[in-house]
C-alpha cells in the first residue's frame, strides 16, 4: 500500500484517558520518557510506572526515565539525567529532578513547559495542565485553566493529582480537596473522611481510605468505573473510563470500561508492586522490576505478526497488512475492527490495504473491496481495472484505458479525479496522486501542507502517505513533498528502485535490495531488516518488505504504549542472529 492514514484528529478533552497514580511514600508519581536506551544494557530496573494517553514511562533505579509509545509531540523523548519521579500526561510528560526542579517535555501548545521555579517534592501531569507540590506543602498548577483546574487553593498538601478538567489534592489531615471540573460536576465533590492517596482521572476520581478500601466519585458511571470492589487495596490508579487497584497481596484488580473488548480491565495474574491505568490499556510493575501491560496497543495491533510462507506482493495499511500469495490468494492480518482482514474467497492479481478497508483486483480486472464502508469506499464500481489503490476512506482504480475512477469520501476533493490517461495511481489520506503517461505526477485533494504541489520532474512511480507524497524519479533519485514534521520528506541521496510513503515516515528500496527509512523512527527502533528485498510498503506505524525468496519482513516504526521494551519485560536485548528480529516460522518480524 502507498498510504498511511488517521481516522480522525486527536480526541477532545473528554476522550482523554489519564492515569495519575499518587502514593505517599518513596515516590510521588508515575513515569515518562524516551525510546529504548542503549545505556540500559548495563543495568537498571524499573521502580515506578506511569501511563499517559498513548505512551507510558518507567522510572529506573538509576534515576533514568524510559518511555515508549506515541511520540508525535516528543512526549516519549525523556531527557538524560536522573529523576526522583515522573508523570505521564496526555501529550506531555514531566519529571522531578533530584534537586527538586521540574522538567517537562512533549506538547507545548498549552504552556506545559512553563514550569515555575521550585523546589518541589512531587509533580503530576494532567491533560493540558500540570501541578507540582512545593517543599513547603503548597500546590501550584500552571497553564490550561479553562475549568479552574489550575486554581489551587491555599494551604498545605501532602500530595496532588492532576486529571482532565479537575485536580485533587490530599491535605496533611487526610482530607481530599478537589477543584475545577466540568465534564461531571460531581468529580470534584470529594466525600468526607480521611484518605491516604487520591487519583484524578478524566471524569472521575478515586481515593484510598486509611483502612485500605477504595471510594470513587464523579462521572455518570455508565461503565462502572466508580464501582470500586470490596476489600482492601494498597494503591489505586484512575484511567479514562476504568480504574485499577493494587490489592494488599500484590494482585491487580481493574473495573469499569472495557470498550470494544480492548482488554484494559483484563488484568494478568500474579503479584505486582505498582499499577497505572491509561486510556485503553494499563501497566503494572512486577515485584522483580519487570513491566507488563495489557489492553489495546493502539499502534501495535498485530500488523507485523505476519504468517509464514511465500508471497508475491505486500501492502501495509494503517493497522493491518495484506499479502498476495503465489497461489493468487490474499491473506490479511492485524486490526480487524471493521472487517478489513476478512478476505473474501477467490483469486486476486493485486491487493491494496487502506485505512480501515482493503481492495483486491481479480484476474478479470474486477475490483472487490471489504472492511469499513461508511463513505462507500468499499463499493467498487463495475468495469475492468488494471490497478487499485485503497486510501484512508476512499479508493481509486485505474481503468485499462488509463482513466482514473475514484469513490468514497470526497471531503477534500480526493475523488475528483482529473481527466486524461494515467499509468499508475496512489490514494492517500485526503489526497490522491497519479502518474501520467508523460512521467509527470499530478495530485488532487487536500493540499494544506503542499502534498498536492508536485515538483516539476519526471517520475517512474509515486506513493502517497498521510500528508506527504514521494516519487521515484527516472534517474533513480527519490523526491518527496508535503508535510515534513519529522523529516519524512527529507529523502537521502543515491539511487532507489522503489519508495513508499507512510504516515510520518518514508522508506525506500535501494538498487542493491537494501532498505532505508527516514522521518519519525522512534529513536532508531525503525531500523529495517538487513538483506536484499524486492518490494517495500509503509503503513502508519509499521512497514513490510518482501524478501528475494518470497518471505516477508515486517517491523514497527514505533511501538504502542503496551509495547514495553524487551529489557523492561525481563527479556533482555537480542544477542545474536537477526539483529532484533524474531523468526516466526519462515517470516521475520521485528521484536518490540
Amino acid at each position: 500500500m502507498a498510504v498511511a492514514t488517521a481516522r480522525s484528529a486527536k480526541p477532545t478533552l473528554s476522550g482523554f484517558a489519564f492515569a495519575a497514580l499518587l502514593l505517599l511514600g518513596s515516590f510521588a508519581l508515575g513515569s515518562a520518557g524516551g525510546g529504548e536506551r542503549t545505556a540500559a544494557q548495563d543495568g537498571g530496573r524499573a521502580v515506578a510506572i506511569t501511563v499517559g494517553y498513548e505512551h507510558a514511562c518507567a522510572l529506573l533505579d538509576s534515576g533514568a526515565v524510559e518511555c515508549w509509545g506515541a511520540n508525535e509531540y516528543g512526549q516519549a523523548d525523556a531527557p538524560d539525567g536522573s529523576f526522583n519521579a515522573v508523570s505521564a500526561g496526555y501529550l506531555h510528560t514531566c519529571g522531578l529532578r533530584q534537586n527538586g526542579a521540574i522538567e517537562c517535555w512533549g506538547d507545548t501548545r498549552y504552556g506545559q513547559w512553563n514550569v515555575p521555579d521550585g523546589p518541589f517534592n512531587a509533580v503530576s501531569a494532567g491533560v493540558h495542565h500540570t501541578c507540582g507540590l512545593r517543599t513547603s506543602g503548597a500546590v501550584v498548577c500552571w497553564e490550561w485553566n479553562r475549568n479552574g483546574q489550575a486554581d489551587a487553593p491555599d494551604g498545605t498538601f501532602s500530595a496532588v493529582s492532576a486529571g482532565g478538567a479537575h485536580t485533587c489534592g490530599l491535605r496533611e489531615s487526610g482530607a481530599v480537596v478537589c477543584w475545577g471540573g466540568s465534564l461531571s460536576p460531581s468529580q470534584v465533590d470529594a466525600p468526607d473522611g480521611t484518605f491516604s492517596a487520591v487519583s484524578a482521572g478524566d471524569d472521575h476520581t478515586c481515593g484510598l481510605r486509611m483502612n485500605g478500601t477504595v471510594e470513587c466519585w464523579g462521572a455518570t458511571n455508565p461503565s462502572g468505573q466508580t464501582d470500586a470492589p470490596d476489600g482492601t487495596f494498597s494503591a489505586v490508579s484512575v484511567g479514562n473510563w476504568h480504574t485499577c487497584g493494587l490489592r494488599m497481596n500484590g494482585t491487580v484488580e481493574c473495573w469499569g470500561d472495557n470498550l470494544y473488548s480492548r482488554g484494559q480491565t483484563d488484568m494478568p495474574s500474579g503479584r505486582f508492586s505498582a499499577v497505572s491505568a491509561g486510556t485503553y490499556h494499563s501497566c503494572g510493575l512486577r515485584e522483580n522490576g519487570d513491566i507488563e501491560c495489557w489492553g489495546d496497543n493502539l499502534y501495535g495491533r498485530g500488523q507485523t505478526d505476519m504468517p509464514s510462507g511465500r508471497f508475491s506482493a505486500i501492502s501495509a495499511g494503517r493497522f493491518h497488512t495484506c499479502g498476495l500469495r503465489d497461489t493468487s490468494a490474499v491473506e490479511c492480518w492485524g486490526d480487524d475492527e471493521d472487517g478489513q482482514t476478512d478476505v473474501p474467497s477467490g483469486r486476486f492479481s493485486a491487493v491494496s490495504a487502506g485505512g480501515w478497508h482493503t481492495c483486491g483486483l481479480g484476474p478479470s480486472g474486477v475490483v472487490e473491496c471489504w472492511g469499513d464502508n461508511r463513505y462507500g469506499q468499499a463499493d467498487a464500481p463495475s468495469g475492468r481495472f488494471s490497478a487499485v489503490s485503497a486510501g484512508g476512506e476512499h479508493t481509486c482504480g485505474l481503468h485499462s484505458s488509463g482513466a482514473v475512477e475514484c469513490w468514497g469520501d470526497d471531503w477534500s476533493g480526493q475523488t475528483d479525479m482529473p481527466s486524461g490517461r494515467f499509468s499508475a495511481i496512489s490514494a492517500g489520506r485526503f489526497h490522491t496522486c497519479g502518474l501520467r503517461a508523460t512521467s509527470a505526477v499530478e495530485c488532487w485533494g487536500y493540499d494544506e501542507d503542499g502534498q498536492s504541489d508536485v515538483p516539476s520532474e519526471r517520475f517512474s512511480t509515486v506513493s502517497t502517505g498521510w500528508y506527504h507524497a514521494c516519487g521515484l524519479r527516472e534517474d533513480g533519485a527519490v523526491e518527496c513533498w508535503g508535510a515534513n514534521w519529522y523529516g519524512q520528506t527529507d529523502a537521502p541521496g543515491g539511487r532507489f528502485s522503489a519508495v513508499s510513503a507512510g504516515e510520518t515516515h518514508s522508506c525506500g528500496l535501494r538498487e542493491n535490495g537494501e532498505i532505508e527509512c527516514w522521518g519519525y523512527t522512534f529513536d532508531g527502533q525503525a531500523r529495517p531488516p538487513a538483506g536484499k528485498h524486492t518490494q517495500i510498503s509503509s503503513g502508519s506505524f509499521h512497514a513490510c518488505a518482501l524478501r528475494e525468496d518470497g518471505r516477508l519482513s515486517c517491523w514497527m516504526i514505533y511501538n504502542g504504549a503496551a509495547d514495553v521494551p524487551a529489557w523492561l519485560r525481563g527479556g533482555g536485548f537480542p544477542s545474536t542472529g537477526t539483529g532484533g528480529l524474531l523468526d516466526r516460522g519462515g517470516a521475520l518480524c521485528r521484536s518490540g
